[in-house]
């Protein structure tokens, strides 16, 4: 990521933004990213839904319920925005409500769906969402424009800075959990059982899933949905790390 720039979106420009209150612990800011306005086609097409539908008031209230909370013409939704700073990310929401989360700190599950309509691939959907030490969560979703950028940006970030600490604690005899799957110095285990590091031939991710599989055997020896494994970049980099060569961190 580079400099302290917002992002621009097409027919979307903003200058630099300054930090938001409560977001002074984390250091720099790098990115903004704005809240996705939906194409010129849709919104016609969901104003005329809602004015021809009046006939049947729920169903065109509804329409032009969809109409009026996109940002196209809500202001709130229009100042919503998605910050990554140097530590951390701060999440303005549309009532000026500052969510913060540390990189160092926090987890995150990500959901990537590609949607098809008769075999016609019609988009994808982004959902990430992020827990706080405490509980505390936040759904971070395509809203917000650019989520090939800032999805796996959120990833990298939490590998990077939380890497060394969890490589410490596996040198100290620790047994890391994700979902459904547990990693130590001596190999990765599911409730079915466990491999030792040489065991694994590969470890390879497939429409959605984590699949991991055994030397001479065809079949998997085990396998998971990526939208249940805490932390994914940061698994995958253990596990990496583990397979070759061991935990030192300065390897």
């Amino acid at each position: 990521m580079t400099g302290p720039t917002a992002q621009q979106v097409p027919g979307q420009t903003t200058a630099p933004e300054a930090a938001p209150p409560g977001t002074e612990g984390l250091g720099r800011l790098r990115e903004t990213f704005l809240p996705k306005r939906i194409g010129t086609v849709r919104m016609v097409g969901l104003l005329f839904m809602g004015t021809v539908s009046l006939i049947l008031p729920p169903l065109g209230a509804y329409f032009l319920w969809l109409a009026f909370k996109t940002p196209n013409l809500s202001r709130k939704q229009a100042a919503r925005r998605l910050h990554l700073f140097e530590h951390g990310l701060a999440e303005v929401g549309k009532n000026g409500e500052v969510s913060v989360f540390r990189w160092d700190s926090m987890t995150v599950l990500q959901e990537i769906t590609e949607r098809y309509a008769n075999g016609i691939y019609v988009g994808t959907t982004y959902v990430y969402t992020l827990y706080r030490e405490h509980g505390t969560t936040l759904k971070v979703t395509d809203f917000y424009a650019q989520p090939e950028r800032w999805g796996p940006a959120f990833q990298e970030e939490i590998t990077r800075a939380q890497l060394p600490r969890l490589l410490a604690g596996l040198e100290q005899g620790q047994t890391l959990a994700y979902g459904g799957l547990s990693v130590n110095l001596h190999g990765v285990a599911t409730a079915k059982g466990s491999l030792t590091w040489p065991e694994i031939e590969k470890v390879e991710i497939a429409q959605g899933t984590l699949v991991l599989r055994k030397h001479g055997k065809k079949l998997f020896w085990a396998r998971m949905p990526v939208k249940e494994i805490p932390n994914l970049f940061l698994f995958l980099a253990l596990v990496e790390r583990l397979r070759y060569g061991g935990p030192r961190q300065d390897a």
